[in-house]
């Protein structure tokens, strides 16, 4: 799914409006209509609605949704902000039919003394400002905003939350958001709603398809997308009747050391949980009684030192190679690190202590396989590429880095991101925070080593590996709750999370 700039939306919109054709009011009300839809399925008619309009195409949205909870029975008072004597036609248009609708009632609030009182029973409605601010909001929209943030309603923005910027960061002292609940956005989700500072404003967040064009839809050029299961599904490579194990590649996994054993053998679970036809670990002496008890279908390279990983295993056989998971960060470790980056030709999957290693000895950066895949999380990657100060800006880092080493950043968290040699960002759809546990990362590594080897491409391993961790996390979810999920349960959920997409 395309995520699209401001600026894009609004070419959207105009080309919908032109090649439908529709007019512009009429296509707000088509929008409205699936707010009423969305929000009459999920709350009933005993709940009053408090609507919080400005006076632009998004209080227009809002005036529309008013009018028809009223026709429908809902007790509904709108609140018109008059924090400018400017008003668009389509706003214009709709605040005359709201005036029309004898159910529905109608207040200006031009000072902060006419905000009304708002109970816990009652449905807040954020139809301020849209997706288009860019400025931080002050004066009497930002008194507004402060007492809907006060309030003990339920909250739902429209498009966007009032004081969030789309493209860019929002988050200041200066600033005044509203704390939706619920953001119902239309056709798309904005880039903003992909980074954590936003989460305290946008709360649970939903598309609705509002009709615009397709063909637009489908010509239009963008670096951001969301993984969701129509785009990932096509991934999936079919298996033939007559394959055999060697078709699904051959894996090398380089991990572990003492008292940290427990990564070397969750990656290999998981990496063999990925359909890798077979795997070898490379692991210090002290593992092997552990991965040979754990995991009967891996092949044990054992290296030569008790603790700790200090040489490499013949790279002939292997067509994919992993390497991180309790690594651990012993001078020898290093050097056989470098001496793979040396010798191995093909994509590898880097995470843990070798990207910790690797941000100790920078220049080996230009020497990785192009196509390799890095997975850190933020700490990690702050030591790969420095500080930020905002989301935005840490985004801005991923996309340079992954562009100037030529490689598949993936930085891990809530809509894990997935950064492209070509500059292209794909954010994921799936996950919750009970994968926020230790062993999780070393899951995603054994998955993705695991789908190189069975010849996906580094973009394919990239975004399949990441979604399909998270869909695991998400049926593991629901079994153990989020508080008692271990990333074992991730692990056991893989064949429910393969059969999910189909």
């Amino acid at each position: 799914m395309k995520i699209l700039s401001v600026d894009k939306i609004r070419e959207a919109d105009a080309y919908t409006i032109q090649h439908e054709p529709i007019r512009s009011i009429d296509l707000m009300e088509r929008a409205a209509s699936e707010l009423f839809f969305w929000i009459s399925k999920r709350v009933d008619s005993t709940h009053r609605f408090k609507i919080f309009a400005g006076t632009g195409n998004n209080g227009g949205d809002g005036l529309a949704l008013g009018r028809m909870l009223a026709t429908a029975g809902y007790e509904v008072e709108i609140y018109v902000v008059r924090y400018t004597d400017k008003t668009s036609a389509d706003f214009q248009t709709n605040f005359k039919r709201a005036e029309e609708t004898k159910s529905l009632t109608l207040h200006n609030i031009k000072t902060i003394a006419d905000f009304p009182e708002t109970g816990e029973e009652e449905v807040v409605v954020d139809a301020i400002f849209g997706s288009g601010l860019t400025r931080n909001i002050t004066g009497l929209a930002a008194e507004v905003i402060k007492q809907i943030n006060q309030s003990s309603a339920v909250k739902v923005a429209i498009d966007i939350p009032s004081g969030i910027f789309s493209d860019n960061s929002s988050v200041s002292p200066e600033n005044s958001i509203v704390r939706a609940d619920y953001t119902l956005s239309f056709q798309f989700p904005k880039l903003a709603f992909m980074m954590s500072e936003n989460d305290l404003f946008v709360g649970d967040w939903h598309i609705l398809d509002i009709g615009l064009h397709p063909d637009y839809i489908n010509r239009v050029e963008t670096n951001h997308f969301l993984s969701v299961k129509k785009d990932v599904a096509p991934l999936k490579k079919k298996r033939a009747k007559f394959s055999h194990k060697g078709t699904y590649g051959h894996a090398l996994l380089i991990a572990g050391s003492y008292g940290k054993m427990g990564a070397a053998v969750l990656a290999a679970e998981a990496c063999l949980r990925s359909g890798v036809g077979l795997l070898h670990v490379h692991i210090p002496r002290v593992g092997y009684q552990i991965l040979q008890t754990a995991l009967p279908e891996a092949m044990i390279s054992l290296d030569r030192y008790e603790n700790y990983f200090s040489e490499l295993p013949d790279l002939a056989m292997f067509n994919a190679v992993g390497i991180g998971p309790g690594l651990g960060m012993e001078h020898q470790s290093q050097m056989a690190l470098k001496l793979l980056i040396q010798e191995f030709k093909a994509p590898m999957v880097f995470d843990a202590d070798a990207l910790n290693i690797l941000s100790e000895n920078p220049t080996w950066l230009a020497f990785l396989p192009a196509g390799s895949i890095l997975t850190p999380h933020p700490k990690e990657f702050e030591r790969l590429a420095g500080k930020w100060d905002n989301d935005f800006e840490k985004l801005a880092l991923q996309r340079e880095f992954a562009v100037r080493h030529n490689v598949y950043l993936i930085l891990k968290g809530a809509h894990t991101s997935v950064c492209t040699p070509d500059g292209k960002c794909y954010f994921n759809s799936t996950g919750n925070p009970g994968m926020a546990t230790a062993g999780s990362g070393d899951v995603l590594t054994g998955i993705i080593t695991g789908l190189l080897a069975q010849h996906y491409t580094s973009g394919q391993a990239s975004v399949l590996g990441v979604y399909l961790h998270g869909l695991a996390g998400d049926i593991a979810a629901k079994k153990t709750g989020e508080e008692a999920m271990l990333a074992g349960d991730i692990v056991k959920t893989m064949g429910k999370a393969w059969k999910r997409l189909g």
